[in-house]
């Protein structure tokens, strides 16, 4: 859990760069392998605010999806500050899955079929959005993989053994949104 990522020094963004693509980490010249199942899940500041560093670009194409959870509701906001310290809360929460039962789904979603149609369909967007002149760059062959893999796993969730189109479209602004960079003012 990589808590405000953005506001991680450049060093420390390349050891979390090593960890996400390696699945290891080296200190002291020593290196370990991460245990499985390893994820990585970052919240990150507005880039606008005093003390962020920007992300590379090479390391946001290793996050899966980018989801915006925004402000809570007002029921939800008079939960929060009616309730008890959140931080004690953690200490009573159960786990919903096991890691055996994460490698497990991670397993089950590989199997999800996807046809050479939807392949293409993907391969067009991808396509798409390296041809299309509103964006500085397309999307990379892991932002492709990333697409494919998104959409088995909302078809797994959804009770499905194939992907669909509709599951592309789903999925598709979580994991394309924090890898398109729009052109400003005719600048790429």
């Amino acid at each position: 859990l990589a808590d405000e990522v953005n506001r991680a020094t450049p060093k420390t963004q390349s050891a979390l760069l090593e960890a996400m693509e390696e699945h290891q980490v080296t200190a002291e010249g020593e290196t370990r392998k991460l245990p499985e199942p390893f994820f990585v899940v970052a919240t990150q500041n507005p880039s606008h605010l005093v003390g962020t560093f920007p992300l590379p670009e090479s390391q946001l194409d290793r996050f899966l999806m980018r989801i915006d959870l925004g402000y809570p509701d007002r029921e939800a906001e008079r939960n929060l500050l009616q309730g008890a310290d959140r931080r004690d809360m953690i200490a009573g929460l159960d786990a919903s899955l096991g890691p055996g039962d994460l490698m497990d789904l991670q397993a089950a979603v590989k199997t999800v079929h996807a046809a050479s149609p939807l392949l293409d369909y993907i391969q067009e967007l991808v396509e798409h959005s390296r041809r299309a002149p509103e964006y500085t760059n397309g999307l990379s062959p892991r932002a492709a993989l990333a697409l494919l893999h998104a959409a088995r796993a909302w078809a797994l969730n959804e009770g499905r053994d194939k992907v669909v189109p509709e599951d592309v479209h789903a999925v598709l602004p979580g994991v394309a949104g924090h890898r398109l960079r729009p052109v400003h003012d005719g600048v790429r």
